[in-house]
C-alpha cells in the first residue's frame, strides 16, 4: 500500500530528461526506493519510455551481489545500452559501490542518459563525488511521511485512522513501513529494529558498537535540547570505567549525521542577522526514533513537537536556525529566499505563564518579520501582532505562516 508523494515528484520531474544527476538521499527506509519505483513508472506510463531503456539496480538486492567495484559497475551498464536513445538509470543505495563517482562522471560524459541515484549517506554528493561532478548535480532530501502524508496513507488506502491520529504521530513518527503495525509494541519493535539496522549498515564500521549505541541513544533522547558535549562526556564516564573524550563524540556526532539520522543545527544571532558557528541543538529525522532509543515508553511532548516541527519546516524548503536574542532563545528562524519569520513552539498555552514567556520571548525581537507561537490549543490566543495558530492545522496546510 503506497500514496505518491507528490512533493516530492513535482520537483524531480523537472528534471527527468536534464543531464544532471538526481541524487536522492535520506535516512534508510524513509521510502527512496519507493520514490524511484515512481518515477520509473511515471516515465513509462506518461513519457512511454519502453522499459528495455531503463537501468535499474538495487546494490542490496542479492541479485547484484558482485557489483562492488566502479569497473563491474561501469562495464554492466555498458552492456546493456545498444543504441543511441536515451537510457534511464537508476542507482539504488549507491554507496556500496567504490569509486562509484567515476561511472557517473563517465557515463553523462559518454553516453546519453538520465541518471538517478539513491544513498542513505547525506555525504554522498562530497569529497571526490563533488569534485568530479561539481555543478552536475541536484540533490533532493527525502525524509520520512510527514503528518499530512501520514494521514494521506490511510485515507486513500481505505484504512481506518488510529485513535487521536497526532498523538500517534508524535509518538510514533513517519516511518512508511511502521504503518503497517497497530500494536504498541509492534511499532516500537519495528523502529528499533530500523534504528539498529542503520547503526550496522550504515554507521558502525570500524567503530565500537556498544559505546556508539550508548552515545547516539543519549543524543537522540535529548533532541531539541540546549547541546553540549560535556554533558555527553560526563553522561558516559559517570557510567563507564573507561572515559570518552570529547573528540571521539565528535566523531560519532558526525556518523550519525551522515547517515541522515540527525540534523545539527546552528544559532542565528537575530541582532547582526549572521549564522554563529556554535551547534546549538540537534534534531533527530523522525520522532519514532526518540520512542526506539528510549528504554521507557515515555516521551517529552514539548521536546517531540520541537522535533517535529523542525522536520516540517526542513521538508516543506525553510532553512532553520535556532534565534538568539539579547535575552531569550527563540525556538526557529525559518528562511526562504532572502525573507524569514520566527516561530515559537509550545506544548499547550495553559497558563499566565507560559503565554507570557512564549509571547514575550518573540515581543522582545525587533526585526519587523512575521512572529509566530505554534501550539496544540484550539483558540486563537494572538496578540500584539504575533500570530497563534494550532500545530495539527498547520501541519495538514489548512493555514500557513508567511515571510518578510
Amino acid at each position: 500500500m503506497l500514496i505518491k508523494r507528490n512533493q516530492y515528484l513535482e520537483h524531480i520531474r523537472r528534471f527527468y530528461e536534464s543531464n544532471l544527476i538526481k541524487v536522492l538521499t535520506g535516512v534508510r527506509r524513509c521510502g527512496k526506493s519507493v520514490l524511484l519505483n515512481q518515477i520509473k513508472e511515471e516515465l513509462i506510463d506518461e513519457k512511454k519510455v519502453n522499459e528495455d531503456h531503463i537501468i535499474s539496480i538495487n546494490f542490496e538486492d542479492f541479485n547484484f551481489p558482485k557489483i562492488k567495484n566502479c569497473d563491474k559497475l561501469n562495464d554492466y551498464i555498458l552492456n546493456q545500452i545498444n543504441d543511441d536513445k536515451k537510457y534511464y538509470i537508476f542507482l539504488d543505495e549507491i554507496q556500496h559501490v567504490k569509486q562509484f563517482e567515476k561511472v557517473l562522471a563517465s557515463l553523462r560524459a559518454t553516453q546519453n542518459v538520465s541518471i538517478f541515484v539513491a544513498g542513505s549517506n547525506s555525504k554522498l554528493l562530497s569529497g571526490k563525488l563533488a569534485s568530479l561532478l561539481v555543478g552536475r548535480c541536484k540533490e533532493f532530501k527525502i525524509m520520512p511521511f510527514t503528518y499530512s502524508e501520514f494521514i494521506k496513507y490511510y485515507e486513500e488506502n481505505n484504512l481506518e485512522l488510529p485513535p487521536k491520529p497526532l498523538q500517534n504521530y508524535i509518538r510514533f513518527g513517519g516511518m512508511p513501513q511502521r504503518m503497517d503495525y497497530t500494536l504498541e509494541e509492534d511499532i516500537k519493535e519495528y523502529l528499533k529494529s530500523t534504528y539498529y539496522g542503520i547503526i550496522d549498515k550504515d554507521i558502525c564500521n570500524k567503530i565500537d558498537r556498544e559505546t556508539f549505541i550508548l552515545i547516539s541513544k543519549y543524543i537522540i533522547n535529548n533532541v531539541s535540547k540546549d547541546f553540549s558535549i560535556q554533558s555527553i562526556v560526563d553522561y558516559y564516564n559517570l557510567n563507564n570505567q573507561d572515559n570518552i573524550y570529547k573528540k571521539l563524540i565528535y566523531r560519532y556526532l558526525e556518523k550519525l549525521e551522515q547517515a541522515c539520522l540527525i540534523s545539527r543545527v546552528k544559532r542565528y544571532d537575530i541582532a547582526t542577522k549572521r549564522t554563529l558557528k556554535q551547534i546549538e541543538k540537534q534534531f533527530v529525522v523522525d520522532n519514532g526514533f526518540i520512542l526506539a532509543c528510549n528504554d521507557s515508553n515515555k516521551i517529552f511532548v514539548s521536546h517531540a513537537l520541537e522535533n517535529l516541527i523542525y522536520n516540517e519546516l526542513l521538508y516543506r524548503g525553510y532553512d532553520v536556525k535556532i534565534g538568539k536574542t539579547y535575552k531569550s532563545e527563540i525556538d526557529f528562524v525559518a528562511m526562504k529566499d532572502g525573507k524569514k519569520c520566527f516561530i515559537q513552539v509550545a506544548y499547550l498555552l495553559s497558563s499566565d505563564d507560559v503565554i507570557e514567556r512564549e509571547f514575550g520571548a518573540l515581543a522582545s525581537v525587533r526585526d519587523q518579520s512575521p512572529k509566530y507561537v505554534l501550539s496544540l490549543d484550539d483558540f486563537d490566543m494572538s496578540k500584539d501582532g504575533i500570530i497563534h495558530l494550532n500545530i495539527e492545522d498547520w501541519l495538514l496546510n489548512k493555514v500557513d505562516i508567511t515571510l518578510s
